[in-house]
């Protein structure tokens, strides 16, 4: 089992051999320091770097790549050595990127040599940061642990050494960066994530540039592509099209990149391909493979897993976005053509109109027909491109969606019924579903990376449901997580902020389901007390050890536990003293639900919020607010940025996230479990018996 790690937390070691994995989004330089029990360094001869890859017990790559391994020999170590810190940098002069916040967050791994798991430790946060100490493994009374440090520095390799006490820090930085510019370090880029769907016919353009993962979607907007070029419609989606070209083979014939399981029917003998193909077309007379459906020209079979990525579980989260992608410039384009064939039609009219003598008789109605036409069959043909596209991206979506694990399922899925509790954390987590109002009826996942870098924010004020555009007939409003007494038809507002804290109850159902047992932990604020009967699945299943304290002192007595543990963390992390944390602190991970907002908060339990807001992310502790914004506007912009700092979601279906990728309004719709379904209390059971039997 590996363990996942938060900033400042630790793992001990069974082995004294190990192997250090590291996995970036873009080249970086990794390397190694040696320091006493303070993390000081004796010199230059304590760092281990490309230029000087071997030291004592210590091996590191000679070259900049976005993956590592690094060979560590603890019992080899010199018996000084206190603190193997691991240590990455972005090279400079090879195109790299400038700052880490610029790239998917990089992650480190430590294994045995065979392979096993033992901690893994995603280094968040980052922004302006060149360099950062992403983990360390410490002795500490003769015994070997792990840390997770994440320590970042903007001012690069120099100061990082500085930091650990090497004098000479600036020369050996710039050593290092002689020997990788010198070749002695070739840069090795990333696999590119959307390789499996560049060869996508009639499904729209590819997903030429996709989305870090590292960056979540923002505030009022879904998650967008990073790095994409800027455009909507048709500039957009021609923008695209040269990802749908296969690389050019780099010798000795060309290269297939399809998926194994992919294949499209070949061109009949003498009859020219119509696009460029990856491989040369098959023998005349060969058939499609077995069971195969697609049409000779059409396009191929989809298959779960389409995409780049080390597991089935990351393949399945770059295809879940690269529908989104299709998606989005699909519609766009269509949305383009569609504008200018009415743009097209106005200037016809005008420019056939312009002449009086034109304006009456036969030949203004011809005039005008001969535009209508026009601008129908452009509409037509437009139309026709994006049906064609929905149409590959419906079916892909039929593959996709049973595929999903249950941390991407919806509350449906059969996957739930045999649940068991995992023992590694997923690489993300589906928030609700996001569909455009040209096809109802194809909903792509909306999926954010874990650990949350920021809380989310559920609307249960009367906008919420008044922002929209009003009531979806093909939307069925009394469907609920754990069956409120909602009416059917549109909720009041007694009914939205119920459906909001269930909503919220829902989630964090889903967050105990897809964590390791005792990884994770939930926590409630009510100082109404008027969220008991959505929290009674938590507090009768035992996730939530007792229903919260109402009024001012449960308010208290929660924040002062949980900012006294990110103080902690913090101090641990910061002066590398891990192991020094309290024993009757819980580091596991926590979800803060805060109802009612903000009765029963005075000044110092507002500033304590905003500060587990800002500072808990990055130690664990992520806040999920249920409130009406409204009713806290007698704080005048004080909350302002608790409130930006916050994903937006509602508890209805409600079109409010602004997409300025392609300009779309995505309509955002939550995870709803069927109606009288107790699927949800059959999972907090699961967890609670999991939780006891550890």
């Amino acid at each position: 089992m590996t363990a996942e790690l938060v900033r400042g937390q630790n793992h001990p070691l069974d082995r004294a051999r190990v192997e250090i994995r590291v996995t970036a989004g873009s080249p970086v330089v990794a390397g190694v320091t040696l320091g006493d029990e303070q993390g000081r360094l004796a010199g230059a001869e304590a760092v281990a770097h490309p230029g000087a890859p071997r030291r004592p017990g210590i091996e590191v790559p000679r070259q900049a790549a976005a993956d590592h391994r690094i060979a560590v020999d603890l019992d080899a170590l010199p018996g000084d050595v206190h603190r193997v810190s691991v240590l990455l940098a972005l090279p400079r002069g090879i195109g790299a990127l400038s700052t880490f916040g610029s790239a998917a967050a990089p992650s480190v791994t430590v294994t045995g040599l065979d392979g096993t798991g033992i901690a893994r430790y995603t280094v968040t946060g980052l922004g302006a940061e060149s360099a950062v100490v992403a983990v360390e493994l410490y002795r500490r009374q003769g015994a070997w642990k792990v840390r997770a440090v994440g320590q970042g520095y903007a001012d690069g390799l120099p100061a990082m050494l500085h930091d650990q006490g090497l004098p000479q820090a600036a020369e050996l930085a710039a050593q290092i960066e002689e020997a990788i510019s010198h070749g002695q370090a070739r840069a090795v880029q990333a696999p590119a994530v959307a390789a499996g769907r560049s060869e996508r016919a009639g499904a729209g353009p590819a997903a030429a540039d996709r989305p870090s993962p590292a960056h979540p979607p923002a505030s009022d907007g879904p998650p967008s592509a990073p790095g994409a070029a800027p455009g909507t419609g048709a500039k957009a989606a021609a923008a695209a099209r040269p990802a749908d070209v296969a690389p050019a083979p780099v010798g000795g014939g060309p290269i297939d990149y399809r998926h194994p399981q992919r294949r499209s029917t070949p061109s009949p003998a003498g009859q020219a391909p119509t696009a460029p193909a990856p491989a040369p077309a098959a023998p005349a007379g060969a058939s499609a493979p077995a069971g195969s459906s697609a049409p000779p020209d059409g396009p191929s079979l989809p298959v779960a897993g389409d995409a780049a990525g080390w597991s089935m579980e990351e393949r399945l989260y770059n295809q879940v976005w690269g529908m989104f992608e299709d998606l989005a410039r699909s519609v766009a384009a269509y949305r383009s053509a569609s504008g200018f064939a009415e743009s097209r039609l106005e200037q016809e009219l005008d420019q056939a109109l312009s002449d009086p003598r034109n304006r009456l008789g036969t030949a203004a109605d011809a005039a005008r027909a001969t535009a209508r036409d026009k601008h129908a069959a452009l509409v037509a043909q437009a139309r026709a491109a994006l049906d064609r596209d929905l149409a590959q991206l419906a079916a892909e979506s039929a593959v996709v969606e049973p595929a999903l694990p249950p941390a991407f399922a919806r509350w449906d899925h059969p996957v739930w019924q045999g649940h068991h509790t995992p023992l590694e954390r997923p690489m993300a987590l589906r928030l609700g579903d996001l569909h455009l109002p040209e096809v109802l009826d194809l909903r792509i996942p909306m999926l954010v990376r874990l650990p949350l870098e920021r809380g989310l924010w559920i609307d249960s004020g009367p906008d919420a449901y008044a922002g929209s555009a009003g009531p979806d007939p093909d939307r069925d409003i009394a469907r609920r997580e754990l069956g409120s007494a909602l009416t059917d038809g549109p909720p009041d507002e007694a009914g939205l902020r119920r459906l909001a804290m269930e909503t919220a109850v829902a989630i964090a159902a889903r967050m105990l389901a897809i964590h390791p047992a005792g990884d994770f932990a939930v926590q409630v604020i009510d100082p109404g007390g008027t969220a008991a009967s959505a929290l009674a699945p938590l507090v009768e299943s035992g996730a939530l050890p007792a229903a919260p304290v109402p009024g001012a002192k449960g308010v208290t007595t929660v924040l002062e536990a949980l900012t006294r543990r990110v103080d902690l963390v913090q101090m641990a992390v910061r002066h590398r003293a891990g192991d020094a944390l309290p024993p009757d602190l819980d580091t596991a991970e926590q979800l803060l639900i805060v109802h009612d907002f903000p009765h029963g908060f005075d000044d110092r339990a507002l500033t304590q919020l905003r500060y587990l807001a800002d500072e808990g992310p990055a130690v664990g502790v992520h806040l999920l607010m249920v409130a009406d914004r409204a009713q806290s506007r007698e704080y005048g912009p004080v909350l302002d940025p608790l409130w930006r700092s916050l994903l937006r979601i509602t508890p209805v279906a409600d079109a409010h996230l602004a997409d300025p990728w392609v300009g779309h309004a995505w309509t955002y719709e939550p995870l709803l479990a069927p109606k009288g379904s107790q699927v949800v209390r059959q999972v907090l059971g699961r967890v609670a018996a999991a939780r006891r039997a550890s």
